[in-house]
C-alpha cells in the first residue's frame, strides 16, 4: 500500500489524493492490470479516513474505467488508458448512414478529450435493459438514444441524471434530461410546407410509415399539413410491388422502401418529377447523386454530433431542438 498517499497538509480532499496515487502508481506501472487495491478497510486504518471517502474514490477510479470491483474480493486494476477527461457510454438504436455522420461528427469534436464506447440495443428492450444494467456506474457519461421503445424509461432513471444525455428521440417522461432531439411532427410539417408549391402539381401524397420503429411524429405532421392545405393523401404501412399512378408523391421514412419505389417506377417506364414525385427522409450523401438526386427533409447530423459534445464538455444540461431543412432536388 505504499503507492497510497493521503496527507494532511495537502489542499486537495483526500478522495482526490487516493485517485491521483492510483493514477500515478498504473502510470508508473507500480500498478499492472488484474492487481488487487488495498482494501476500504486498510485505508481507513493507516489514514484515519472513513469508508466513506475511500469508498467514493475508487468509484471514481471505476467510473473512469480504471478499476473493477468483485463482490467480497475487492477491487482490481482494469485499465492502464487513464488519459481521458471522461469516459462515455453511447448507446445507439441502430447503425446507418446517417447515424454513421453523427458519430464521426461527435468523435470529431469530442477530439482526444474523452474515451467513447458503442454500444446498439436495435429497439429490444431486453437488450436494452442488459446494457443499461451491466454498466450503470463505469462510466462518466451516459449517451442514450432510446428510440420509441416502450419500458426504456424506468431504466434510464437507474443512472446518475446528470450524466445522462438524451440523444434524437426525446419523449414527455424524460423531459427533465439534457438532451438534443429531433421534433419529428414539426420538421415533416415544415419539409412539406415548404415543398407545398412543387407538391400542389401532382394529385396525391403517400406516406410510407412501416411503424415498427420509426416516430409517430412523423405521421402528425404529415397529417397535419394535408389536411391544413386540403391535400389528397394517404398512408401507407409497405411498398412492394404496389403500383404507382401518375402524380403520385411519395414520402418514404425507410431506404429499402425508396430503393422499392424507383425500381418500380423503372418496370412502369414512369420518369422521376414528371409523372411521380419522392421526398426521402433523412439526408445522406447517396441521396444527392441517386436518380440526379432525391429530395430530402432532414435533420443536420453533423450538427446533431458537434453540439452533443459541446454539451459533454460544457456541462449544459439543457434540451436542444436540433434543426431540420428540406433539401430540394430533382425528385420533386
Amino acid at each position: 500500500m505504499k503507492f497510497i498517499k493521503i496527507s494532511e497538509d495537502s489542499n486537495l480532499p483526500k478522495y482526490q489524493q487516493i485517485i491521483n496515487s492510483v493514477e500515478k502508481s498504473i502510470a508508473n506501472q507500480l500498478l499492472k492490470k488484474n492487481d488487487k487495491l488495498p482494501s476500504i478497510n486498510k485505508i481507513c486504518l493507516e489514514f484515519s479516513v472513513s469508508r466513506d471517502t475511500v469508498l467514493y474514490a475508487y468509484e471514481e477510479l471505476k467510473k473512469k474505467g480504471l478499476v473493477y470491483a468483485i463482490l467480497g474480493k475487492g477491487y482490481f486494476v482494469k485499465s492502464i488508458d487513464w488519459d481521458f477527461q471522461e469516459r462515455i457510454f453511447l448507446l445507439f438504436d441502430e447503425l446507418n448512414a446517417f447515424k454513421e455522420n453523427l458519430y464521426n461528427s461527435f468523435m470529431e469534436a469530442i477530439s482526444n478529450k474523452a474515451k467513447v464506447d458503442v454500444f446498439f440495443h436495435f429497439f429490444n428492450i431486453e437488450v436494452f435493459r442488459k446494457l443499461i444494467e451491466d454498466n450503470n456506474g463505469n462510466y462518466t457519461k451516459y449517451i442514450i438514444m432510446p428510440s420509441n421503445i416502450n419500458g426504456t424509461t424506468p431504466l434510464i432513471k437507474l443512472l446518475p441524471k446528470k450524466e445522462v444525455f438524451i440523444l434524437d428521440q426525446s419523449n414527455p417522461e424524460l423531459k427533465d434530461y439534457a438532451s438534443i432531439f429531433q421534433n419529428f411532427a414539426k420538421d415533416m410539417f415544415n419539409g412539406l410546407k415548404k415543398a407545398k408549391s412543387n407538391l400542389e402539381l401532382y394529385n396525391r401524397l403517400i406516406l410510407i410509415f412501416p411503424g415498427k420503429k420509426e416516430p409517430i411524429g412523423m405521421v402528425e405532421g404529415f397529417l397535419d399539413f394535408c389536411e391544413k392545405y386540403k391535400l389528397n393523401h394517404n398512408i401507407i404501412s409497405d411498398f412492394t410491388n404496389d403500383e404507382i399512378k401518375i402524380g403520385d408523391v411519395f414520402v418514404i421514412i425507410d431506404d429499402r422502401h425508396l430503393v422499392n419505389v424507383i425500381l418500380q417506377s423503372k418496370k412502369q417506364k414512369f420518369k422521376i418529377k414528371r409523372d411521380f414525385g419522392i421526398i426521402s427522409y433523412n439526408e445522406t450523401p447517396l441521396k444527392s447523386v441517386v436518380e440526379n438526386g432525391i429530395t430530402t427533409i432532414s435533420t443536420d447530423f453533423s450538427l446533431m454530433g458537434k453540439t452533443l459534445a459541446e454539451m459533454i464538455f460544457s456541462a449544459n444540461h439543457s434540451r436542444i431542438e436540433n434543426p431540420s431543412d428540406l433539401i430540394m432536388r430533382n425528385s420533386l
